[in-house]
């Protein structure tokens, strides 16, 4: 079974130096049908002008991941952490017992595009941490590189949550398959491009949320630039 999000369908938020699209309810926007999925809680996609951002603001108790499509992310947070998040790296901030961060454009005239996802921790009260991975295209060119995972495994960042993230590039006609053990749930987030995902095309901005499916099979279908995807495994 496979439901689909299109980008059009998706909440917006637009003032002078955002423009946002978010896949679930999220600050101002707020739809009952669409409150996450599974412990998926949060997918916004974020264009932020040169020099603007979010100023320091707190979290607790959420896994917060960005994932930097182009562009460059500033962070900095009341842990002492201070990074740039580019294209091909993945930083998660487990905001446990409670954090204070903010994210600025790096530069100052280009944007910054970038997605940021929320995951429901696997219980209250982690302490507080932060973590960043840099994966090349070369990682996710034409196969599907763990980036995420409860345990860190194969050099993928540490999320609280049992959950196996996944990124993929998929230039056109190539194919990668995902197969979820019994029970297990699958959402897929379009980056960039068009992906067919078990028969269904999905543009730039889709997600799509998939249960009782044996297979996932994810096929790029761009013939201008490369299909990027994230999928997500979920409890």
């Amino acid at each position: 079974m496979m439901a689909i999000r299109r980008s059009e369908e998706r909440g917006p938020t637009r003032i002078g130096w955002l423009d946002s699209r978010h896949s679930f309810s999220f600050g101002q926007y707020h739809d009952p049908r669409f409150m996450g999925f599974r412990a998926l809680r949060v997918i916004n996609e974020d264009r932020v002008t040169g020099g603007a951002g979010f100023g320091e603001h707190p979290h607790r108790d959420m896994e917060i991941i960005s994932y930097v499509l182009s562009g460059a992310l500033e962070h900095r947070d009341s842990m002492g952490n201070g990074a740039v998040i580019r294209p091909g790296d993945v930083q998660i901030m487990s905001a446990g017992t409670g954090v204070r961060h903010s994210e600025f454009n790096h530069a100052a005239a280009d944007p910054v595009h970038f997605l940021q996802i929320w995951i429901v921790p696997d219980r209250a009260g982690h302490t507080p941490s932060y973590q960043q991975q840099a994966f090349t295209e070369d990682d996710k060119r034409g196969r599907l590189r763990l980036v995420g995972s409860p345990d860190g495994r194969d050099g993928s960042v540490l999320i609280h949550q049992d959950v196996d993230l996944h990124a993929a590039i998929l230039p056109e006609g190539v194919t990668v398959t995902h197969s979820p053990a019994q029970g297990r749930h699958v959402w897929v987030q379009v980056a960039r491009g068009t992906v067919e995902v078990n028969g269904q095309l999905l543009n730039a901005g889709d997600g799509a949320a998939l249960s009782d499916e044996d297979t996932v099979a994810l096929t790029g279908k761009s013939n201008a630039a490369d299909t990027e995807v994230l999928v997500f495994d979920l409890a």
